[in-house]
């Protein structure tokens, strides 16, 4: 008996592995998630299996509260995951890997107390620590991308300060509860001070570096399952977190590499605190350097006449819901004879492959999409760059500014076609809070405007031809 449940353990692990292996490319990531979620099923099933039969204790006592928890878990994300709209998901990211964190840190305190030791184990303690951290935190990015705070990096001497206590306090709690005791009390306290380091940890990071945050907490919870499992002997929570703290590590590495910064960096230097220009200033800069506006029927005209088109989306995008738009203006364009591609930014939107994630929604052929690197060299050849709601990914002040906060990230080539057209609502800045030269280019058109609202009358005016 114990062999055949051994073997589901480990069946569940591979389909961790295998789903993982999916996710790596857009056109297998669905059939990921549901071999991923299967190997949930499998591990699940065969914990409660194990308890049912388990010849010494017997079955569970509160086998009807373990039975409602998840029927409830499961119809909440059942319904959340058909409700929440694409534009959201980068929130529902955010709350769900809270989630996972705080039911860790839960965990490791009710193991702590159901042994009614003064003492508690490393693993007990990391689970706790880090869990918590990763719930108050995913809480507080979920609260900057809804927009209940501000995206802004909020920072301060002060909180710096604080930051240094509650670290100190920490080191001081472990080091108690580990040698000398404590109990409950100091437990609590652990637990408390690390919740409020992690809502202080993420309140000095701005909303353009969400990406790397999400991921970040995405592995502090995987770290956090995994020694879960050490504290419960579980092998399935030891396996899928390590994977999930794994891959989080790595995605963070990808995506601090991405925008040419260090961790340390992201997550301490306040990058947005300040915007350098705001919409009143945002309009004095275009009329001082002469942006060219482009209208519906000019831009319209010139994309019916091209050979080759880039299309390079961004949040302005996925706030304006406009990617069934975007996907309905390349059809209209292919069927017309136009070579269209997608440019995707690593870091383009709230987390990581939101544009892809979007675009998939709209159903634009996988392989019509295209990375940084694969997509820059054909920037020069296209003749028409449309950018959609993306502002920093396409600065070429990340290229030439050494004044620049972005200077020595990698960007999308936008400024290297023939025309580039940018659709955004005005001339303000992006997440980084800096203005952009892309725009006032010579070769660079504004089509100003809501991006559903302007990509929609560009398929009218083009249909019209």
């Amino acid at each position: 008996m114990r062999f055949a449940f051994e073997f589901l353990y480990l069946l569940a692990a591979v389909l961790f592995i295998v789903g993982l292996k999916f996710l790596s490319s857009p056109a297998h990531a669905r059939r990921g998630n549901t071999t991923a979620a299967l190997g949930m099923v499998v591990a699940t099933v065969t914990l409660l299996a194990g308890m049912m039969l388990n010849p010494e204790g017997g079955p569970p006592h509160n086998l009807g509260l373990i039975a409602a928890a998840i029927a409830i878990g499961a119809v909440a994300g059942a319904v959340a995951a058909r409700r929440v709209a694409m534009t959201d998901m980068p929130q529902m990211v955010a709350i769900l890997n809270g989630c996972g964190g705080g039911s860790a840190a839960l965990i490791s305190t009710a193991e702590f107390l159901h042994m009614s030791q003064a003492r508690a184990g490393a693993d007990t303690m990391f689970g706790c620590i880090i869990g918590s951290i990763s719930f108050s935190g995913s809480v507080v990015a979920f609260a900057k991308l809804q927009g209940l705070v501000s995206e802004k990096a909020i920072n301060s001497p002060l909180q710096k300060v604080v930051n240094a206590l509650l670290f100190i306090g920490l080191l001081g709690l472990v080091g108690m509860l580990g040698f000398s005791g404590g109990g409950a009390p100091a437990f609590y306290a652990l637990l408390g001070v690390s919740l409020a380091f992690g809502v202080l940890m993420v309140m000095p990071i701005g909303g353009a570096d969400m990406p790397v945050v999400i991921s970040l907490l995405n592995s502090f919870t995987g770290l956090a399952v995994a020694a879960t499992g050490f504290v419960l002997h579980n092998n399935a929570l030891i396996i899928s977190g390590t994977l999930v703290g794994a891959s989080g590590t790595l995605l963070t590495m990808l995506m601090c590499k991405a925008m040419n910064r260090s961790l340390a960096n992201v997550l301490f230097a306040g990058f947005g605190a300040t915007t350098t220009a705001g919409a009143a200033g945002g309009a004095a800069a275009a009329a001082a350097k002469n942006v060219r506006e482009v209208s519906v029927d000019d831009a319209a005209v010139l994309l019916a006449n091209i050979q080759s088109l880039i299309i390079v989306p961004g949040y302005g995008m996925a706030v304006a819901q406009a990617q069934h738009s975007v996907r309905e203006l390349a059809d209209l364009l292919a069927k017309k004879g136009v070579d269209v591609k997608y440019a995707i930014h690593p870091v383009a939107g709230r987390m990581p492959g939101h544009m892809n994630v979007l675009l998939a929604e709209a159903n634009v052929p996988y392989d019509q999409l295209f990375d940084l690197d694969q997509i820059n060299p054909d920037f020069e050849r296209a003749d028409v760059a449309l950018v959609i709601g993306a502002n920093d990914v396409v600065n070429p002040a990340a290229r030439s500014d050494k004044a620049s906060p972005i200077y020595g990230m990698p960007i999308l080539d936008a400024d290297k076609a023939q025309h580039v057209i940018v659709i955004k609502r005005s001339m303000n800045p992006g997440f980084a809070g800096i203005d952009n030269q892309l725009y006032y280019e010579p070769r660079t058109s504004m089509l100003f405007g809501d991006a559903k609202g302007a990509v929609s009358k560009l398929v009218e005016a083009v249909k019209a031809m």
